[in-house]
């Protein structure tokens, strides 16, 4: 007997339990599904577009299985660097950094993310880079490009040359 009401009395709670939810997890699975509107910082502050951009990459995963590997130039990227013994750019070490991944060939499932204060720099940079890379060299990999509008259409083409699915975010 004891055994009857101890499985009447859990019955009786999980009901009583059911009935307290009003449906707010859906409503906070609704909220928690939209996607954060963002905004590129008004300034060339290279931590709040790094910030910027990792909210952005966070938001565009769909389809990454393996890594995201970003590339980010700051303002003043074309300076030569004094540190730098061959007194080269950041623009001109980072060009050699994703030519030579490209020349690897990357995997599928892998992402390369790339983004800049400076769009047009930046769109140069993938360009030029990709145009060494073989034609199936991001074969079901994908580029990610948070840059003007203006540089859209260029940055497309190459990537798509490299058979790489691409994916556009205007920094507005």
């Amino acid at each position: 007997m004891s055994r009857h009401l101890i499985a009447l009395l859990s019955l009786a709670l999980c009901l009583a339990l059911s009935a307290c939810t009003t449906g707010e997890p859906e409503e906070k699975a609704k909220v928690e599904a939209a996607p954060e509107v963002l905004h590129a910082p008004a300034t060339s502050d290279d931590k709040e577009w790094k910030i910027y951009l990792q909210k952005v990459v966070s938001q565009n995963m769909a389809g990454v299985t393996d890594r995201v590997f970003p590339y980010y130039l700051p303002a003043n990227s074309t300076v030569p660097s004094p540190d730098d013994p061959e007194n080269r750019s950041q623009y001109d070490r980072q060009l050699d950094n994703v030519a030579s991944v490209l020349a690897r060939t990357v995997y599928p499932g892998n992402m390369l993310v790339f983004g800049s204060p400076d769009s047009a720099k930046m769109a140069d940079l993938l360009v030029a880079a990709v145009s060494t890379g073989k034609p199936d060299a991001l074969k079901g990999s994908q580029i990610l490009f948070i840059g003007k509008a203006e540089d859209n259409a260029r940055v497309k083409a190459a990537a798509e040359a490299v058979g790489a699915k691409y994916i556009f975010v205007e920094a507005k």
